[in-house]
């Protein structure tokens, strides 16, 4: 993920399928305000993850024994969320599925894609505004040692965005 002092103090990170702790373990020690529940399904990966926080004498982060495609629906991380990062889990509309319902209306869903995020962006950019998205950044990275590019993909929760649609909808068939 790449970084930016204005976005992540103080707020409140979920890395969804965070696997070996990559990138809530780095954001959480470079930037110490951030609170960060790291989410993954296998709970091999999170009692890692405890040893390494527990070593690296860590606080405001946490493991959370949940999978992706159930935390949108359960009403303690629902919309609890400023930021959520995934890296590599899904296709762009997958995870948006998983990760917009977690985000905050305002709030930021960051996803490292890799060297075919272009394509990817492409077919799915309608599926991220469906769920109340809107693509905001597609910050290119290139990797050493790596062929193809990568990249950040930023998008931002937007509020009541289908509602407002629906009403728009609503108004136009009953003043026909």
């Amino acid at each position: 993920m790449i970084y930016n002092d204005e976005i992540f103090p103080e707020k409140c990170l979920a890395d969804i399928g965070t696997g070996a702790g990559f990138p809530g373990v780095p954001l959480k020690i470079y930037c110490p305000t951030l609170k960060v529940p790291l989410i993954d399904s296998l709970s091999k990966r999170l009692n890692f993850l405890a040893q390494v926080i527990d070593e690296l004498d860590m606080e405001n982060i946490a493991c959370v024994h949940l999978r992706a495609e159930d935390a949108g629906h359960n009403l303690k991380h629902r919309e609890g969320y400023d930021l959520v990062t995934a890296s590599a889990v899904a296709r762009l509309n997958v995870l948006a599925e998983y990760c917009l319902p977690l985000v905050k209306p305002g709030g930021l869903f960051m996803a490292l894609k890799g060297s075919k995020f272009a394509e990817e962006i492409d077919k799915d950019e309608e599926a991220l505004k469906i769920l109340g998205g809107w693509l905001l950044e597609i910050k290119s990275i290139k990797l050493l040692d790596l062929d193809g590019g990568r990249a950040v993909v930023i998008v931002k929760k937007l509020k009541l965005y289908l509602k407002s649609i629906r009403v728009v909808l609503v108004f136009r068939e009953n003043s026909r």
